[in-house]
């Protein structure tokens, strides 16, 4: 392990090598501003103050940390499924993915070098896209015409 969080191995995300200023610390300061913009957002901070009481967020979002260390960094630290907790919100809809999108580009743009800003956005937009597919479908809805969202269109 290196002094930046990272092991020597050369990590390669979507083809790409990771840039070294990838690191563990760059993970947590992107997952606390993110989820500090959640947490005072009118349409998604309601649902999380729903959901995870005062003194549950240090473990969320400890959580948090290791989900973004193992999709980026290829850590194995995260372990759960983050799609049940998504699918038992009734409420949840278009609007909230677009929202969450929102915010968690204005994160990572305003921590991150464009390089690593941009591979945050593809794997959120990723996750966002089969989150929605997953929730049509539990729901009975068709997904043939869930497209995916696109970086430009938030």
């Amino acid at each position: 392990m290196t002094a930046n969080g990272r092991s020597k191995r050369t990590i390669v995300v979507d083809g790409v090598p990771l840039p070294d200023i990838l690191d563990e610390a760059m993970i947590r300061r992107v997952v606390h501003g993110f989820y500090d913009e959640i947490r005072h957002d009118e349409l998604l901070g309601p649902i999380f103050h729903q959901r995870i009481q005062p003194d549950e967020w240090p473990h969320h979002l400890a959580k948090m940390c290791d989900f973004w260390s193992a999709t980026l960094l290829r850590t194995a630290r995260y372990e759960g499924r983050p799609l049940p907790p998504h699918l038992a919100i009734a409420s949840l809809g278009e609007a909230h993915f677009q929202r969450w999108l929102k915010l968690f580009r204005a994160t990572v743009r305003s921590i991150c070098p464009p390089e690593v800003a941009a591979l945050f956005m593809n794997r959120a937009l990723r996750i966002a896209h089969s989150f929605r597919l997953a929730v049509a479908f539990s729901r009975g809805e068709a997904t043939i015409g869930i497209e995916p969202i696109v970086e430009d269109d938030l």
